[in-house]
């Protein structure tokens, strides 16, 4: 019972972090990578579906990526898509090819980011401890029921605050190397 517990909210804990990490690759620093784009749909036959299954992006250099729509009637689509998802990108094609260039970030720019960054953290951390609260509420009912021991909730409650620290160190972790891309010039 106990481990059950343990295992599903460790399972919860990891996807909060993986949640993050995705978040992370939507605030682009100054360099090119193409999961800046994960985030952009494209209209295609009615549906919307993921710019990356309509196109290919790779890294021209270090500031350009470089999408290669399958389709030629895809182009404008495509580029249309790119300029409406608020990235702040400025698409520019050059027949089959859309090239996007990464703006250079201004000292602004790089504080509102760092301050995204910190706000998606937080909700992370927020997420793990949610987690936390709902697991020792299981562990407490699973005493109100007789099923286990104080001495049995107060190892499981042990375990599950060191499962918490352990996420959350790696929450911080992951939000200093962020902020250390960002003001990277």
């Amino acid at each position: 019972m106990i481990d059950d517990i343990k295992k599903d909210a460790e399972s919860r804990m990891k996807k909060s972090l993986e949640s993050l990490h995705q978040n992370f690759n939507k605030i682009r620093t100054g360099r090119a990578h193409s999961s800046i784009l994960d985030s952009v749909t494209v209209d295609y036959y009615g549906g919307q579906v993921p710019i990356n299954q309509v196109a290919s992006i790779n890294v021209e250099d270090a500031r350009t990526l470089s999408v290669v729509p399958w389709e030629q009637s895809m182009v404008p689509k495509v580029e249309k898509a790119i300029m409406t998802a608020e990235l702040g990108l400025n698409p520019a094609s050059a027949g089959t090819v859309i090239r996007v260039p990464m703006p250079m970030l201004t000292e602004e720019t790089r504080k509102g980011y760092i301050k995204q960054a910190r706000g998606e953290a937080e909700n992370a951390r927020v997420a793990v401890r949610n987690v936390r609260r709902d697991a020792n509420g299981d562990i407490k009912s699973l005493l109100k029921q007789k099923e286990i021991t104080e001495d049995e909730q107060h190892q499981a409650e042990d375990a599950i605050q060191k499962l918490t620290d352990k996420y959350i160190g790696e929450i911080d972790k992951t939000l200093e190397s962020k902020e250390h891309d960002l003001m990277q010039v």
